[in-house]
């Protein structure tokens, strides 16, 4: 039974600290604290998130309680983990903005019932200077120094400031306020996780487990995951989308996706490694079954076999969508001409005119497959049209009145 569980726990994770204190929770058939923490430092939750929150609900099937952590306070500073450059700093306004669309997002995995959501200004807002001064003398600047972003930038000549210095202090005491037994998160945070086990073996308390998992590539290949990236695909993007967005990983990244997205067993993942190192396999069809699979999970079967037709039509056969959002612009724009920088604008499809000047000047704007040469000229919009921004952004314009 402990072997079953403790396999359960263990799969697909990179490293357990440490194994053998796992194993001694697990027996000891305590209800475990887990934690996992997440600044919304953007208001979509991705499938890097997914991986480690779909582990969270193991532990929520086993009986454990999950702990869901929001680091409204922790996201003034910003995670410099995995970082080459400090993070810009966002106001308390965008951060609680963001952070109300975790809580539908997280719900879509994890068991609302079993998950308690804290906010961890609710203690580290109410640190004075000296209970700081107190918490620091547990830490050295040296062992700070020591992780690899930091390292690299002191070496690159690259600024480090020094509230930077603070975050993975600022986690290690949400780990020891809500007496955390087990830590999860990628390998970027296995510095934070170690931080936390230290603090809470200085204040008498047993250390945490720290569970590394593995960290998703975004749609870029290179890079992790990461919604300051912009190489994220969204957990609630509609299917089109997200559809859309697994179409666009290199074909290097498909294993991987079918790995650590869709769960598949070492065997099925193996023989999507082979079929793409085929030569002779054309790997969309294993692609489109990818994104199918990864669509199905968060929204349903119908949704991820439309999403493909569309997918279909739009890039393979080059024609219109069979559906998009539909707009009313009479209102707005009465006249049937129209000023195409506006029209952009005012339905969000680019944040200034310098951007919507740039993506015409790239091709990227047409209306009803025709591109728009010519910014300066007025356009002729007739009820039904298609506005397309970019290669997923359709727009049918109306004219009700």
């Amino acid at each position: 039974m402990l072997e079953d569980t403790f396999a359960k726990v263990k799969r697909k994770t990179v490293e357990i600290i440490s194994e053998e204190e796992l194993k001694q929770r697990l027996k000891s058939k305590k209800i475990l604290k887990v934690k996992l923490g997440a600044d919304p430092t953007a208001p979509d939750l991705h499938l890097g998130h997914y991986i480690v929150l779909r582990k969270l609900r193991d532990f929520q099937e086993l009986g454990h309680k999950v702990i869901f952590i929001i680091g409204d306070f922790t996201g003034l500073v910003g995670d410099p983990s995995g970082r080459s450059k400090t993070r810009p700093p966002l106001s308390k306004e965008q951060i609680q903005e963001n952070a109300k669309t975790y809580f539908q997002q997280v719900f879509n995995i994890l068991d609302k019932d079993k998950t308690e959501v804290r906010f961890n200004s609710e203690w580290l807002s109410k640190i004075t200077f000296e209970e700081l001064f107190r918490l620091c003398s547990n830490f050295t600047i040296a062992r700070i120094l020591e992780r690899d972003d930091f390292l690299n930038r002191f070496k690159s000549d690259i600024p480090i400031f020094f509230h930077e210095l603070f975050y993975p202090i600022m986690q290690a005491y949400d780990s020891y306020s809500i007496e955390a037994d087990i830590e999860l998160g990628g390998t970027d945070q296995k510095f934070n996780l170690i931080m936390g086990r230290r603090l809470q073996e200085s204040k008498g308390m047993l250390p945490q487990i720290a569970i590394i998992m593995p960290l998703l590539r975004g749609t870029d290949g290179e890079q992790k995951m990461s919604k300051s990236l912009e190489n994220y695909i969204g957990i609630s993007e509609n299917p089109q989308e997200m559809f859309g967005k697994v179409m666009s990983i290199p074909d290097a990244l498909i294993p991987e996706y079918y790995d650590l997205v869709l769960d598949k067993e070492p065997e099925e993942v193996e023989a999507v490694k082979k079929l793409i190192n085929d030569s002779k396999e054309n790997p969309m069809k294993l692609k489109m079954d990818l994104a199918k699979g990864i669509v199905e999970l968060f929204h349903s079967r119908e949704e991820a076999i439309k999403a493909e037709k569309n997918f279909v039509r739009i890039f393979s056969k080059r024609e219109l969508p069979e559906e998009a959002t539909e707009i009313d612009i009479s209102e707005i724009i009465p006249c049937r001409a129209v000023d195409i920088i506006k029209l952009m604008i005012h339905l969000k499809l680019a944040s200034s005119n310098s951007e919507a000047k740039r993506l015409i000047s790239q091709g990227a704007v047409k209306i009803n497959n025709n591109k728009i040469e010519d910014y300066r000229k007025p356009i002729e919009v007739k009820n039904g049209d298609i506005l397309r921004v970019g290669k997923r952004n359709f727009i049918k314009l109306l004219r009700k009145k």
